[in-house]
């Protein structure tokens, strides 16, 4: 899918439903410098490119009850293409696996398990990882303090 154009108010729209997307119209509007027709236009043109891929309620996890989280990082025995699309499809199966990222170094992957407690990440983690064939090697950190969690990204390049 081809990459959208955005203009200087694109950004700015785009930054502010980052931060707040049950924000209405009218109040984007007014902090973008538009109606909320034209709102609702630049949000629609968003959806339709697939820049706006769904909305979500995040939530805290210092206030979520009994919420653990894991950063465990795996590195894969064989490095063929079907190895990683199976272990993708494996991770991308489990609703307890929050993020997941392909990466370079010392291992391949880094995924972040969001779980309730140690007995249920043990379960989570013996289901998508232990088990799973062509891992060589796994390890877990866990989570004591998210400092800073956001899913915000930049829509433009500093300049």
């Amino acid at each position: 899918m081809p990459r959208i154009a955005l203009d200087d108010i694109d950004h700015a729209l785009l930054a502010l439903l980052q931060q707040d997307s049950a924000r209405t119209l009218a109040a984007l509007g007014e902090l973008a410098g538009l109606s909320p027709s034209a709102v609702q236009r630049r949000i629609g043109r968003y959806r339709d490119a697939g820049l706006i891929d769904r909305t979500v309620a995040v939530l805290d996890p210092r206030k979520a009850v009994d919420v653990l989280l894991a950063v465990c990082t795996v590195t894969l025995d064989r490095e063929s293409v079907e190895a990683h699309e199976e272990f993708r499809a494996r991770v991308l199966a489990n609703p307890h696996v929050q993020q997941v990222y392909n990466v370079s170094g010392d291992c391949d992957y880094v995924v972040i398990l969001a779980t309730t407690g140690m007995a249920h990440h043990r379960e989570v983690a013996d289901e998508v990882l232990k088990s799973a064939p062509n891992i060589r090697r796994y390890t877990t950190m866990f989570v004591l303090d998210p400092v800073r969690t956001t899913l915000t990204l930049p829509t433009v390049e500093p300049r």
